[in-house]
């Protein structure tokens, strides 16, 4: 969920998880551990864990990864780590906001690996506070527009949700995100599969009240380089960024 625009949620993201499959599967795997020792391991009464298995089995995680996951964070087969979420905060290029989700077990090589990744890609970490207050916990769900029935439209979606409580629907071109409550995030989700549809992913994210637009080619290709710097480091399970790139910087990066 970098930033908002249409080319970062398509483009650079949808390139950056084919480029890292396997570090990819390693978080997916982490946060189906940490959903099951939060809430139990079964996921028909752990909405969290059900969400994180389906976002993994969606990225095409081996069951048997999956099914040991669950294992260990409930309790059932020892070898679980003790994981604590930190939050890291950091400015790009252009001011942009960048918040870093870490899930970890060793704090000092979180801070130091978050540290490493944003000062030698040329961005500097920030105050505690200064960046988390531009963003808000909101319960994301990302409905692809390709459905199996044909093509989805927004008021399509709209209908199908609105009793659920949805804040906002946003057209990301192959897909729409829909914005909630992080309380009303499950019966999002399940009004959406109630109405027949697919979804690609259910999470509580870290959405920017504003956007900051990168205004040339060098500096989103430099905001970037720290996003991917950070997205490698092992504890680091999400970034979120506050950057607007406006279409005809996006096609010169597509170049």
């Amino acid at each position: 969920m970098s930033g908002h625009s249409k080319w970062a949620t398509t483009k650079h993201k949808k390139a950056a998880i084919d480029a890292k499959r396997g570090k990819l599967f390693a978080k997916l795997i982490k946060n189906i551990e940490v959903a099951a020792r939060t809430g139990g391991g079964d996921p028909g009464g752990n909405p969290t864990l059900y969400d994180a298995i389906q976002k993994a089995r969606k990225s095409s995680v081996p069951l048997d990864n999956i099914e040991r996951a669950v294992k260990r964070g409930s309790g059932a087969e020892s070898g679980g780590s003790d994981y604590q979420t930190i939050m890291y905060e950091a400015y790009g290029p252009a001011g942009v906001a960048i918040l870093i989700e870490c899930l970890t077990d060793n704090r000092n090589r979180s801070a130091s690996d978050v540290r490493v990744a944003v000062t030698r890609n040329g961005g500097t970490l920030a105050d505690v506070g200064s960046v988390q207050r531009i963003f808000s916990r909101k319960g994301v769900v990302t409905v692809p527009t390709e459905q199996s029935a044909g093509a989805l439209t927004e008021d399509d979606l709209l209908e199908a949700t609105l009793e659920a409580g949805p804040e906002e629907i946003t057209d990301h071109g192959e897909s729409f995100e829909v914005l909630t409550e992080p309380n009303d995030l499950v019966a999002v989700r399940q009004a959406v599969q109630d109405a027949g549809y697919d979804y690609d992913s259910a999470d509580v994210a870290f959405v920017p009240s504003y956007t900051q637009a990168l205004t040339t080619v060098d500096e989103a290709q430099k905001l970037f380089r720290i996003i991917d710097a950070l997205e490698d480091c092992d504890d680091v399970q999400e970034v979120y960024s506050n950057e607007d790139v406006p279409d005809e910087i996006g096609a010169q990066l597509d170049d």
